[in-house]
């Protein structure tokens, strides 16, 4: 079960296309994981239709050369824009598997298209950065392997994280497929996972650890970002 969801105001931005790419990537892939979200962002997109239809109207002046717009047929374009359908990319089923440290996993549907990076591995880290034009935002895959993890730290800007397959487990919680962290500088934690963890990473500033000789290899945090 999905316990971690990114919040309203979030999943709003998304459904009016307020979001840069690689968090708009993010909010697409929950979305894919959580039905719940899904149709929140659903009810979103056809209020910001209904909304941009009545911001038209309002502007039109001549009646006669909107009168075919009746309530019924505006109702049915919004639905027809809105609808929970397959569209063109996911109607052809697109499906990317990758190879990481020997494991195979299938990529969401947001991610099919955008360019992996090559892999890099320090430790029981792998990390591949996404193709996203974003500026200082930078995205990228993560892998944790099995009985591995990340040194307690912090974090200087915002740090997002979207688990994809496995599981991980910090000071606060356990973390499992569908679960949405934002984090930022008012967060120390110390993931670990004992069974390895895929991840969606999203940040714009490296990590920062907090602990003893791992504050000598805070370069390393740029690793990550």
């Amino acid at each position: 079960m999905i316990k971690y969801h990114p919040d309203n105001a979030f999943l709003q931005s998304f459904a009016t296309g307020d979001l840069p790419a690689s968090l708009a990537a993010a909010a697409s892939i929950h979305c894919e994981m959580c039905s719940s979200c899904a149709q929140t962002v659903q009810s979103y997109t056809k209020q910001a239709a209904t909304d941009g239809f009545s911001a038209l109207d309002s502007r039109t002046e001549n009646a006669e050369a909107c009168s075919y717009r009746s309530m019924s047929s505006m109702d049915a374009m919004i639905e027809q824009i809105t609808k929970d359908e397959e569209q063109d990319m996911a109607s052809e089923n697109q499906s990317k598997t990758i190879q990481v440290q020997g494991k195979q996993f299938e990529l969401p549907r947001a991610l099919v298209n955008i360019p992996l990076g090559k892999w890099s591995s320090l430790g029981r880290l792998s990390r591949s950065r996404l193709g996203m034009n974003d500026g200082d935002i930078r995205a990228s895959l993560l892998l944790m392997e099995a009985d591995g993890g990340v040194p307690e730290h912090t974090h200087k800007g915002f740090e997002l994280t979207l688990i994809l397959e496995g599981h991980f487990k910090d000071e606060f919680d356990d973390y499992g497929p569908g679960d949405f962290l934002m984090l930022d500088s008012n967060h120390t934690h110390n993931p670990q996972t004992d069974i390895g963890c895929l991840c969606y990473t999203v940040s714009n500033d490296a990590q920062h650890f907090t602990k003893g000789f791992n504050r000598l290899v805070n370069p390393l945090g740029y690793f990550i970002y």
